[in-house]
């Protein structure tokens, strides 16, 4: 479990197929209380590493994992959102966050608002109903608000905003964010466990 609320920016040092994609990833933090089978969520994707030395630590990534997620992501020389799982009596700043991605989301426009930038996004409509006004999302493992959401659209998808603040700029990558630019997509788990539970009251009615 993780919080949004991304620690470091990392960079993939090497990706190598081995089975599953393995990467190594440089990391400026302190990795000695990082066990071996430890989650680290890399860009929103909750990933176990498996090996690690003093600057970097690599971690497996699935082809069920690159199925749902940004490939771009999973290349040599790509910044990772990096961000340590939860502990008891850690402060919980932004929202309960799994790790599971949902899908990829694209970015529409761009555009100033006061010392911040509004990002528009397109996600599949299948996760439209998912995303509420003054909700919580998941963009590449930084927890945002949603500002608005559209569905009535003709292309199938579902659009909404999110103001991104200078500090979030600067210590992720959503700094660097532009229009068709894809990101990983994470859903609230809340809202998906009320969805589900509307599911099943309308198959028992």
């Amino acid at each position: 479990m993780f919080t949004g609320i991304v620690t470091e920016v990392g960079n993939v040092r090497e990706a190598r197929e081995d089975g599953d994609l393995r990467l190594t990833v440089a990391t400026a933090a302190d990795l000695s209380d990082v066990d071996l089978g430890a989650s680290i969520a890399c860009s929103g994707v909750c990933l176990t590493v498996v090996g690690k030395g003093d600057d970097w630590f690599s971690v497996d990534v699935s082809n069920a994992t690159r199925d749902k997620t940004v490939p771009d992501h999973w290349q040599a020389g790509a910044s990772l959102n990096l961000e340590r799982a939860l502990r008891l009596g850690d402060e919980l700043g932004g929202h309960f966050v799994t790790g599971h991605v949902d899908g990829v989301a694209e970015v529409i426009a761009i555009r100033p608002e006061g010392g911040s930038m509004e990002v528009e996004f397109a996600a599949e409509r299948r996760l439209g109903k998912f995303i509420a006004c003054k909700g919580s999302i998941t963009i590449d493992g930084v927890s945002l608000t949603v500002n608005e959401v559209s569905d009535n659209l003709g292309d199938g998808t579902t659009r909404f905003t999110a103001n991104i603040i200078p500090h979030t700029a600067d210590h992720t990558t959503l700094g660097s964010l532009a229009p068709n630019h894809r990101v990983n997509l994470e859903i609230d788990v809340l809202a998906r466990y009320l969805q589900r539970l509307e599911d099943s009251r309308r198959e028992c009615d």
